[in-house]
């Protein structure tokens, strides 16, 4: 049976009209996530399904007894209840029935009791069960301690949390009072990677429904079984996962943009008849025929689709930079502290970046992630240890708030002021830079205190891109898809995996993690492991690791490049140049025999690309043949530190022949 069934509803905001006939159906343990551009009515939505917001038309049908729990980003109002208390108070109905059974028990302790007195006690108790029985308080908490609260948190006032703390908070209430259906707006933002593996795990676990709105693909695709699809007020429902939906919506798409074409052709020609033979008395008849035609035509834009073209997007990409020297960054045996008195976050902490290296650093919440990459940015100094910056390196760096961006102007500056100030541009520049990043017209004058999250992340974006006349050869960002929608996480996603220099990225957003990192840093037992691979081989050497240590053993595949900085071998080191060269990538000894492209049929400009790139592989190989002499000397495998160093060296010598061969192979017929 149904738990709630929405039939054509509508919704006006501020006389416009946002919602039509959004229908849709929810059963048990379905977890539909609602899609849409920012503006949609996605968060409206799940009021007029809370009830918080009016339904100006339609039906909304809740079964009976089905509880409703609602978290958005609103903040919680009574700041002075301590934690566990405002966790508790969204199991109002629990409250009720404890409250009842003890003035029940009271009586019957007086010795009032008689058969009625005591039905209703055994009703209140079967309630009771129904609800988690007494231990439904336990479920409060372990809500909570599986959001990243400590025990001792649970004493805490509100008013002495975060704002983010008191995001997971409102969701950490929700997810406690056992609803039947669950609203979840942004649930994944504030949370660390290991709180995030916790909430999909525990949603997918629930026997409810749940209704989302989120921007983590990671998170959508692990959690979603079905997609709400909200696009010029219309809906759309879609019966599969996340990745299922977008690659229907993208077939879609493809052939709703042939159909527009098609019309729009076909309309061209009826307007080209009508002018030419309107007043031609032999062609009049038919002229009116097509005038009435045209009329009647439904615009295939105007139904509930839109075009592809539709609604502009971020696009943008970074220039190309200086070549830097190989070594980019180089902390070795670095104590980083914060606070008075200090509080060490990392001891002995040993890491590298390199030319043309993208780097993700990984950990919970607290561990000294940002502090590392803003001393690595020359915003704090290291309480003990080395830092070794290379040849000609250029830093772009991005912080987590983008705080830098008013930093030395006015405070009531404007966007397209804030702009120039920080990259130099002339007036004109500046505006063109910010067109590309959404900010249009009146836009570029708003100022920078009424910009919301999203407008924020965006101008920072825009001004680490817009410094052309020094582009960054490193790119140190800390959480840059924050307050971004899907499309603009996808837009720069794809601007860092084009970037030829190093990146050295923060990100609790896995599909960024995944896309971009080639090698992984891990913050663990309060100092710095590296990892060769990306995101998916950094997950399956942790979880392998994990269950080694519950007592479930299993051979470790992946690579590990070992504790940076402790000592003996990593498991993944290798030993000498013959067991590189046996390492190597294939390119190195069948691709090495790859027929070259036909003699005839590409143009000169494409015969002279596939030359370059046929240069290009010849000097990736040369490059990683000289590699593996150099890495042959067995002092590049003297430490765990410098195997570590060598290891990491070797991949991304491999992955550049690897790279020049697919460049090559696009050009071949």
């Amino acid at each position: 049976m149904a738990l709630l069934i929405a039939s054509d509803m509508h919704k006006d905001m501020a006389g416009r009209p946002l919602l039509r006939g959004v229908s849709f159906k929810l059963e048990r343990r379905e977890r539909m996530t609602i899609a849409g551009r920012n503006g949609a009515g996605k968060t409206t939505l799940l009021r007029m399904l809370a009830g918080e917001t009016s339904i100006d038309r339609g039906e909304l049908s809740i079964a009976k007894g089905v509880r409703i729990a609602l978290h958005d980003q609103r903040p919680p109002r009574e700041r002075r209840m301590a934690l566990r208390e405002y966790l508790l108070s969204g199991c109002a109905e629990e409250l009720q029935i404890e409250a009842e059974l003890s003035a029940l028990e009271g009586k019957m302790a007086a010795g009032t009791a008689d058969e009625a007195m005591l039905a209703r006690y055994s009703g209140a108790q079967a309630r009771l069960e129904a609800r988690g029985g007494y231990l439904w308080r336990n479920r409060a908490t372990a809500m909570a301690h599986g959001l990243g609260f400590r025990e001792a948190d649970l004493e805490r006032a509100l008013d002495t949390f975060s704002g983010g703390q008191l995001t997971r908070a409102s969701l950490a209430r929700a997810l406690a009072t056992g609803a039947d259906v669950l609203l979840l707006d942004e649930p994944t933002n504030h949370l660390d990677i290991e709180s995030l593996e916790w909430l999909e795990q525990t949603l997918v676990d629930l026997d409810a429904a749940v209704v989302l709105v989120a921007h983590d693909r990671w998170f959508l695709e692990a959690v979603g079984t079905a997609v709400l699809e909200l696009e010029g007020g219309r809906s759309r429902f879609f019966a599969g996962t996340w990745h299922q939906w977008r690659r229907e919506q993208a077939a879609r798409e493809i052939a709703l943009g042939r159909a527009i074409d098609k019309q729009t052709a076909e309309m061209e020609r009826m307007e080209r008849f009508i002018e030419r033979f309107r007043y031609k008395a032999t062609k009049a008849r038919q002229a009116q025929s097509r005038v009435k035609k045209l009329a009647k035509m439904e615009r295939i834009e105007e139904g509930s689709l839109r075009a592809p073209a539709d609604g502009k997007g971020l696009e943008f990409a970074f220039s190309s930079p200086e070549r830097s020297g190989r070594v980019i960054f180089e902390l070795i045996d670095a104590r980083i502290e914060v606070g008075a008195p200090p509080l060490v976050l990392l001891e002995h902490a040993e890491l590298w970046l390199e030319r043309g290296e993208h780097v993700s650093l990984v950990g919970p919440n607290g561990t000294g992630k940002t502090t590392v990459i803003e001393t690595l940015a020359g915003r704090r100094e290291l309480a003990a240890g080395k830092l070794s910056i290379g040849h000609n390196v250029k830093v772009g760096y991005l912080s987590q708030h983008a705080d830098e961006l008013g930093a030395g102007g006015e405070a009531n500056q404007s966007v397209v002021e804030a702009a120039q100030r920080a990259t130099g541009l002339s007036p004109g520049k500046a505006r063109a830079l910010l067109g590309r990043f959404l900010f249009s017209g009146e836009d570029a004058e708003k100022p920078l205190s009424g910009l919301s999250g999203g407008e924020r992340r965006r101008l920072s974006l825009a001004v680490l891109v817009g410094s052309d006349a020094h582009p960054p050869n490193v790119l140190i960002l800390d959480e840059p898809t924050n307050h971004l929608d899907i499309e603009s996480r996808e837009a720069l996603e794809d601007a860092l995996r084009s970037f030829t220099g190093a990146i050295l990225l923060v990100s609790h957003d896995r599909a960024l993690l995944d896309a971009v990192g080639s090698r992984t840093v891990a913050v663990e037992e309060g100092s710095l492991h590296s990892y060769v691979g990306g995101w998916p081989e950094y997950v399956r050497v942790r979880d392998e690791r994990r269950a080694l240590a519950a007592g479930r053993p299993g051979q470790i595949a992946a690579l590990v490049v070992s504790p940076v900085g402790a000592a003996g071998n990593g498991s993944g080191s290798l030993k000498d140049g013959s067991a590189l060269r046996a390492a190597g990538h294939p390119a190195g000894a069948a691709r090495r025999g790859k027929p070259k492209p036909r003699a005839t049929g590409p143009s000169k400009n494409r015969l002279s690309e596939q030359q370059k790139a046929e240069r290009a592989v010849e000097d990736a190989e040369a490059a990683l043949s000289a590699l593996e002499g150099e890495l042959a000397d067995p002092a590049a495998w003297a430490t765990r530190y410098e195997s570590a160093k060598s290891e990491a060296r070797h991949t991304a010598a491999k992955r550049a022949v690897e790279d020049a061969y697919a460049r090559l192979e696009t050009l071949i017929d």
